[in-house]
């Protein structure tokens, strides 16, 4: 044992000395069992055995590739595709370990490789985004994009349109391939060609024939009435409900009013119309659409849809009890949904001799006997007050004109009620909401009639032509506040709620 170590010493003692930098010795040196992708790096300093990797590397760049998709090939080079030396540092950690480490580490890892050669691992890569481009562009003609299948409905029935597969390439296989063929070309096993064939695979349709299919059932549906509307009001409605008429909401997906119904432009569609802002009626784009909002929102819950988001009103509104509403104003309050069933749902939204319907279908899963039932209980009122008056030098003496109606303030809370067999099964508190009173409004006449410039012709009575009341407001009730019901819409401050 004590002679072993003698000798252990004695070698490790010539290897130091020959090792021992000196202005007079050589950088220090691969030894020649160590090499890198099949390529030895014996007798090479660390910056020679990373210069001949790169250099060996640039040559491949002119490596022809063809890449086979089913029946089309295509051929490029290792450079176009964007081909690089990935594991650069493989190099500097041999070096720690050969030729810049520990003298006495050097010495074992030394002896080691003269009993066990060692390759370094080299690894070679193309740039993915690159061979993507390449795969798109030369194979546009060969592969296919699936087409969704698509549903209407027409006279009362259903009509799809059947999806069809498509065809892709799987990138991340094609290119673990033609990087270890061309990792392979450097170690001189394939040096005039590479071939791969892409890895094609069937690309379904996100939405298919048989999803669809699946829609026959009426899961909850919804009617409001808009007798009283004008024109612009009616008009907003009826472009509203086409917008999202129509709408297939697969498994999971959240459905977002806003999103469907925005932008409240001209250009959209939408007429000016009046709408609830800072507890007044005021013209805004787009105004009476939360009675879409609203309408949708009942016909979800008759469905027991996952509701994610919904906001009351400011102030109470005419066309379903109080909590029942469902509020639209810019981003902050908005109707959204989410489809918690596992087969699509199909939204069905329209007008007719207005009344404002949306219903939604899909496949009924909950049983026959049990109903669900939604109340709305009041629990607190406001009277509103005295009614405001603004005097009008352009109204005659002792005339009024009334241009916005009372509003009751309202708390409100809504129950969803389970019966299973007609017992009650379940009872659950939804909704807790609060809407503000709001003074009626309006303009009167001065205590006095005010001088008229001789030629004028416009009488008192013209006048008050001249200024119409909102269209929600009920002329034959102009000093009865609105009690449970209310305006058109609802709004954030300065910002129209439709």
């Amino acid at each position: 044992m004590k002679k072993r170590g003698c000798t252990f010493a004695a070698a490790l003692g010539l290897f130091l000395l020959a090792a021992a930098p000196s202005s007079v010795y050589a950088a220090p040196t691969f030894p020649q069992e160590v090499s890198i992708g099949g390529q030895s790096l014996g007798g090479m300093t660390q910056d020679e055995a990373d210069a001949t990797v790169t250099n060996h590397v640039d040559a491949l760049m002119n490596l022809p590739v063809t890449i086979n998709v089913e029946d089309n090939s295509n051929t490029t080079t290792a450079g176009e595709l964007g081909l690089s030396w990935s594991n650069r540092d493989v190099v500097e950690k041999a070096a720690k370990k050969y030729t810049t480490g520990n003298l006495a580490s050097q010495f074992v890892a030394r002896a080691d490789a003269k009993k066990n050669p060692e390759n370094l691992e080299l690894s070679l890569a193309t740039d993915p985004q690159k061979l993507e481009a390449f795969v798109q562009e030369s194979c546009k003609d060969t592969l296919t994009a699936p087409k969704d299948a698509t549903i209407r409905r027409e006279n009362g029935a259903f009509v799809i349109t059947e999806s069809q597969d498509g065809t892709s390439v799987d990138l991340e296989e094609t290119k673990k391939a033609l990087d270890t063929q061309l990792t392979g070309a450097f170690s001189g096993t394939d040096q005039d060609a590479v071939v791969v064939d892409a890895n094609v695979i069937m690309q379904k349709a996100r939405i298919t024939t048989e999803d669809l299919a699946t829609i026959q059932d009426v899961l909850g549906t919804y009617t409001t009435d808009f007798a009283t509307s004008g024109a612009a009001r009616s008009t907003n409605l009826t472009v509203g409900a086409e917008k999202i008429n129509g709408t297939v909401l697969m498994p999971g997906e959240e459905f977002s009013g806003y999103a469907w119904l925005a932008p409240f432009t001209l250009a959209n569609g939408y007429r000016s119309a009046a709408a609830y802002e800072n507890g007044q009626v005021v013209d805004s784009i787009g105004g009476g659409v939360c009675q879409i909002s609203t309408t949708l929102y009942n016909a979800v819950l008759g469905a027991e849809l996952e509701v994610t988001q919904r906001q009351n009103h400011s102030m109470i509104v005419t066309y379903v009890p109080p909590s029942q509403d469902a509020a639209i104003a810019g981003t902050y309050k908005d109707l959204k949904f989410k489809n918690n069933y596992t087969t699509p749902l199909y939204i069905e939204g329209y007008t007719e001799g207005k009344k404002l319907t949306f219903t939604i279908y899909g496949k009924e899963t909950r049983p026959a006997n049990r109903k669900v039932e939604y109340l709305s209980e009041t629990i607190a009122r406001t009277d509103p007050g005295a009614p405001k008056e603004i005097v009008d030098n352009t109204l005659a003496p002792g005339a009024r004109v009334r241009t916005q109606s009372a509003h009751i303030g309202l708390k409100s809370r809504l129950w969803k009620i389970v019966t299973v067999d007609g017992a009650e099964t379940e009872r659950t508190l939804l909704y807790t909401d609060s809407y503000n009173a709001s003074k009626a409004i309006y303009r009167v006449g001065p205590a006095t009639a005010p001088a008229v410039a001789p030629g004028t012709q416009e009488t008192a009575a013209q006048t008050q032509e001249a200024t119409p009341e909102p269209e929600t407001t009920s002329p034959t009730e102009a000093d009865k506040p609105t009690g449970e019901s209310g305006g058109p819409g609802v709004a954030s401050p300065g910002e129209a709620n439709r």
